[in-house]
């Protein structure tokens, strides 16, 4: 492994090579926060593919691309007088140390959860920090992980279920709700309605430590790679898989997934 003072020199060089091609490439120059904004998303979320599959050869790669881009926005932010990546890691330094007094105070945190309770409080607590327990929650997360964030940020200030058990009443309340009035509902109660069943089983996820957008993504690479299997096995019969009755499909699909545990 390599020393810290490599680890330091390494980032040093890469804030070299960043500075010329900020002056030396026509495209580096011109970018902006605004221009940069796109392709950090995408990156980010190739690292979280990469993360999902265990992929130790792009985790790398795309932390790489990740570290790029956050030097990138400290360069542009010195650029124009505002700070630079020295400041950023102060900033970030003093705000660890403020947020784990359990460890750099006289706080103490028996496990992770006291630990989540304490940040809520912390941040409320920060200077130009959180206004509200739910201000903290961006506006641009996706859905799914937004409404995680919201529950876990309710739950770390004690709005929250004493067992996970409890949930299954809630779910399966917003689920007869949706059931038996959906004939009758317009478009946006059906939409209002459905949302709060989604709520309510992320809710449950949560409660049972599952990441619903991680178990999500992890069931849409499953059906894809049944369906794959799917349409390559009606290619090879030479038929259309529009002629296809439900059953057939449907024995097709049961094939795929005895192959899976086969696989195992």
């Amino acid at each position: 492994m390599t020393s810290r003072e490599e680890k330091i020199e390494a980032i040093g060089r890469v804030i070299d090579t960043l500075d010329r091609l900020r002056v030396e490439c026509p495209w580096d120059k011109k970018q902006t926060n605004e221009s940069l904004r796109p392709n950090t998303v995408e990156e980010v979320y190739e690292l979280s593919d990469a993360l999902l599959a265990e992929d130790t050869v792009n985790i790398k790669k795309e932390l790489g691309d990740v570290l790029l881009h956050v030097l990138f926005y400290a360069k542009i932010g010195e650029e124009k007088g505002e700070f630079d990546i020295a400041s950023v890691a102060d900033a970030l330094n003093e705000k660890l140390i403020f947020r784990h007094p359990h460890i750099f105070g006289n706080i103490s945190a028996m496990d992770a959860h006291e630990v989540e309770q304490n940040w809520e409080q912390i941040k409320l607590k920060e200077k130009g920090g959180n206004k509200t327990v739910l201000s903290g929650v961006p506006n641009t997360l996706p859905p799914l992980i937004k409404a995680y964030r919201i529950q876990e940020k309710a739950a770390n200030v004690g709005f929250d279920w004493d067992t996970p058990a409890q949930v299954w009443d809630k779910v399966k309340e917003e689920i007869t709700e949706f059931e038996t009035a959906v004939d009758s509902m317009s478009d946006n109660e059906k939409e209002s309605e459905m949302g709060d069943v989604l709520f309510s089983l992320v809710n449950a996820a949560r409660l049972y430590k599952i990441h619903p957008d991680t178990a999500l993504e992890r069931t849409n690479k499953k059906f894809i790679e049944r369906f794959n299997f799917i349409e390559k096995s009606v290619k090879m019969s030479g038929r259309n898989i529009k002629d296809l009755t439900l059953g057939e499909l449907d024995s097709l699909w049961n094939e795929a997934k005895l192959m899976e545990k086969q696989e195992l």
